[in-house]
């Protein structure tokens, strides 16, 4: 009686042993997915300090990218005086739905340069708009969602005007931005012609020495003024700020506000593709367009330019005093956008 006694409280003993360590794999089990998102968390944070580069027509272009590879394609674009960390947080949430997030540094920013000395530092908007076809070509991708803000913005409209089918869809914010010097020669009302002070500061000899010396203090003046409820600290600042170290950056600003105001020249291969950009061309790709409530740099009022949209179309202003700077101060808002731009591709 005892012996069998014995034997069953060592069958219950290894039974509790065996629940035990059942118990600690399923508690492991579940460290993983917690792990696996520090990992990813760093893995975004270290593509975007330590960008890869890659030689992309006129440029050796600097770019993070996080996300699977064989995920669908997104191009996110960055404005002035802003970079890739606009859109840190929003790629991370695209990465952990399983999209390919691609964030270049324009020409003049970061770690993009030019490959020969000889090229001319233009910033027209068609001469951005062909460095990211270039980019893609470069890593061989035939379509993205291209998405940006300011000049970003520009030359993602740029690109799914002209090149529509390089694009499944487009995410701008502040909507149709594709302009020309000869629509420019026309006033705005005082108001508008005031946030533009910087243009003009800039058409002087005055203002690019201004700028050239003065280039941090300038641009965080401008990420206060274009984003007044948008508490950064000076560590987010000086992240980006980085980037305007970039031995391009002040030549390129100049002249794509001068080249805006028709006060500098852009280049004759470039002729034809203004040409059909100053007819405003319509937008036939699917289209979401974002504004925030309190953006303080000029923006189109979004009922001027939902007609340019002819595809599938959509407008959502975010509330809660979201600024210029919309991807980086809205970041969940701006990748939503684009996971609804992409359910939209695919029921065209």
């Amino acid at each position: 009686m005892n012996t069998t006694l014995n034997f069953s409280k060592k069958i219950q003993s290894i039974l509790s042993l065996f629940i035990l360590m059942g118990m600690g794999f399923l508690s492991l089990k579940a460290q993983p997915y917690t792990k696996g998102e520090k990992d990813l968390e760093t893995s975004v944070t270290s593509a975007f300090q330590n960008t890869k580069k890659i030689r992309a027509g006129l440029l050796n272009v600097g770019y993070a990218e996080v996300g699977p590879a064989n995920g669908k394609p997104v191009v996110l674009l960055h404005g002035w005086p802003y970079d890739i960390h606009s859109f840190e947080e929003s790629s991370a949430i695209l990465a952990e739905k399983g999209y390919r997030v691609l964030v270049p540094y324009l020409r003049g920013y970061g770690t993009t340069t030019f490959i020969s000395p000889d090229t001319k530092r233009n910033g027209q908007q068609s001469a951005v708009a062909l460095d990211i076809i270039a980019f893609m070509d470069a890593l061989k991708i035939d379509k993205a969602i291209i998405g940006g803000f300011d000049w970003g913005a520009r030359t993602a409209d740029i690109m799914a005007a002209l090149w529509p089918e390089r694009c499944t869809g487009l995410v701008a914010v502040s909507g149709y931005l594709i302009g020309s010097p000869k629509a420019n020669e026309k006033p705005l009302p005082p108001n508008a012609e005031l946030l533009w002070w910087y243009q003009y500061y800039f058409s002087t000899e005055r203002g690019y020495k201004g700028y050239k010396a003065n280039t941090l203090a300038f641009n965080k003046l401008i990420w206060k003024t274009a984003s007044p409820k948008w508490a950064f600290d000076d560590q987010t600042y000086e992240r980006s700020a980085k980037a305007f170290d970039n031995p391009d950056h002040v030549d390129i600003v100049i002249h794509n506000y001068r080249w805006r105001l028709g006060l500098a020249k852009g280049e004759k291969q470039y002729d034809a593709l203004e040409a059909k950009l100053a007819k405003s061309p319509s937008i036939t790709v699917p289209t979401i367009t974002l504004e925030g409530d309190a953006n303080g740099a000029a923006f189109p009022a979004p009922e001027s330019y939902a007609s340019r949209f002819t595809g599938k179309y959509a407008h959502h202003t975010l509330t809660g005093g979201i600024g210029h700077n919309l991807p980086q101060e809205a970041p969940k808002a701006f990748a939503d956008a684009i996971i609804e731009v992409d359910s939209m591709s695919q029921t065209r």
